[in-house]
């Protein structure tokens, strides 16, 4: 974002924080040869796969007129403009100008590229500004990159701010109420006292008093992307392997709705993988959908203004440290011009 456009601290607040990884959307929304318009950050973007698989990812704006991009034609290594037929290349040059060839716009890289990578069946982009073009170093959860691990991506998108998503994940209490008819969430006490435990890559939410029963605690990490780690106890109906856990991360489409991606992973070798994937696929992954559904209708039913008229708690300080960790950010990218 250019400094005659710097966005305030509650418009970064808002639409996501900047100078970092963030998920945008599975990877098979972009299959091989095709090409496909998203909104990240509260802005428009296009996701662009060559036949070989590559990705790309362009702001979806030609750099003659302006045109969507996204209107135009997946060439192969390049998009054509439906406008004028301008064609840019997958890392944002113009490679063609039909209309006037040698025209000064051809060789210039006037469109803005992203650095990408997938993981877990993701797409991440690297959202900098003109001070922080190259990407951060990233360290990927360990769930997703461990072998011995098993995971499944659940995404879903809803219409709540992508901070209520974040902080629904930093609130481990909820599980005890609003998840208590759940199949994994139904035991455990209904009262609780937390704390702060800080790590090197950020920092625990815990119950002090209960471990292992319920949604006892959650841990924010930090890592070039934002992403929270937690574990439920699952029941011996889930079958043989480790203890159940989930890796969330929330994508800030615009000011009002989140992308969110949930990948639920169990620790299985050998026969315990293919009894725990074919027990997810034909009886928890229905249950695990339903209780994402009672999240998305709660957030969903909260109004704009909830964070603004508030009495909380001592169950909430995870949610109050999220927000404190996130507004200074804000208000320090504000302040470099972002």
């Amino acid at each position: 974002m250019k400094p005659s456009t710097t966005a305030t601290a509650d418009r970064i607040y808002a639409t996501g924080l900047r100078n970092q990884w963030h998920p945008v959307v599975p990877s098979r929304f972009v299959a091989p040869g095709a090409m496909r318009k998203v909104t990240a950050l509260g802005e428009q973007w296009l996701l662009f796969r060559r036949s070989d698989g590559a990705l790309s990812m362009l702001a979806d704006r030609c750099p003659h007129r302006g045109a969507p991009l996204s209107l135009g034609k997946h060439l192969g290594d390049r998009v054509a403009c439906w406008y004028h037929g301008v064609e840019v290349g997958t890392d944002g040059t113009v490679t063609s100008v039909p209309g006037l060839p040698g025209c000064n716009l051809e060789g210039k890289k006037l469109v803005t590229s992203l650095p990408v990578r997938e993981v877990g069946g993701a797409v991440l982009a690297w959202f900098g500004d003109e001070e922080h073009p190259e990407p951060a170093e990233l360290t990927l959860p360990e769930p997703l990159t461990d072998p011995a691990v098993d995971a499944f991506l659940c995404y879903a998108e809803w219409d709540v701010p992508w901070r209520y998503a974040v902080e629904n994940l930093l609130d481990p209490m909820h599980g005890a109420f609003l998840h208590h008819e759940s199949h994994t969430m139904s035991a455990g006490d209904t009262t609780a006292k937390f704390r702060i435990r800080e790590t090197d890559r950020g920092y625990f939410f815990e119950k002090t008093d209960q471990r292992g029963v319920n949604f006892d605690w959650v841990e924010l990490c930090r890592t070039g992307v934002d992403w929270v780690d937690l574990s439920i106890p699952y029941p011996p109906s889930a079958g043989p392997g480790g203890p159940f856990g989930i890796v969330g991360m929330v994508c800030p489409v615009d000011e009002q709705r989140s992308g969110v991606f949930f990948w639920r992973y169990r620790r299985v070798e050998d026969w315990q993988r293919a009894s725990w994937r074919f027990l997810y696929k034909t009886l928890i992954e229905k249950r695990h959908w339903e209780v994402l559904e009672q999240d998305r209708v709660m957030l969903e039913a909260m109004p704009a203004d909830a964070d603004q008229r508030e009495n909380l708690y001592q169950h909430d300080l995870g949610v109050v440290r999220l927000r404190r960790l996130y507004r200074a950010e804000a208000e320090a990218q504000s302040r470099r011009g972002i």
